[in-house]
């Protein structure tokens, strides 16, 4: 069970967090039609089309945008359960690319270990960087991404909740406490 602690970020703040990931990543990636986008399914997916279609509202650069789901690449499947299916959408090409992995919150780590050898999976890109909207910290991988939306320290009994309209009806930010 969950318990809201804090409003980390409304509606407004939210879009403006992922405006300034946007022209972050516009102003680390000179060449802009050697990017795509790739959001990890579930969260991450709107985050990529809302980077996309920001960047293009400045740069007049449609950005493509993938996702993927990377359930079959995690290194705790055996875990899961049930098992899982596997997918059948795979990534276009990637070669000689430069892939913006695009999640909602960074924790461990294995997510975006995931997700990186999902994208190699489907070529090699010239590049990967990672955008994320809130960094927890906890990592138990050498993983750090290259755009933060908003640094929050937490504890390992805290969760952060980022929700979108797309998925979720609303955009906020909220730290949770796990209750029992």
């Amino acid at each position: 069970m969950l318990k809201e602690k804090a409003k980390l970020l409304d509606g407004e703040k939210l879009k403006r967090t992922i405006t300034r990931l946007a022209h972050e990543i516009i102003e680390s990636n000179p060449d802009l039609s050697e990017l795509i986008l790739v959001g990890i399914k579930t969260r991450g997916v709107p985050l990529a089309e809302r980077l996309s279609s920001i960047i293009e509202a400045f740069e007049g650069v449609k950005i493509p945008v993938e996702e993927i789901d990377i359930l079959l690449y995690r290194d705790d499947l055996t875990e899961i359960s049930p098992a899982p299916e596997v997918s059948k959408g795979l990534l276009s090409s990637v070669v000689k690319k430069t892939v913006v992995l695009c999640d909602d919150v960074i924790f461990t780590g294995r997510t975006a270990r995931a997700a990186i050898e999902a994208v190699m999976a489907a070529g090699r890109p010239s590049g990967i960087q990672l955008a994320v909207v809130v960094d927890r910290g906890h990592r138990e991988l050498p993983i750090k991404p290259d755009f933060v939306g908003k640094n929050v320290p937490t504890a390992l009994s805290e969760v952060i909740s980022v929700k979108f309209v797309e998925t979720d009806g609303v955009d906020e930010v909220s730290l949770m406490e796990k209750t029992e």
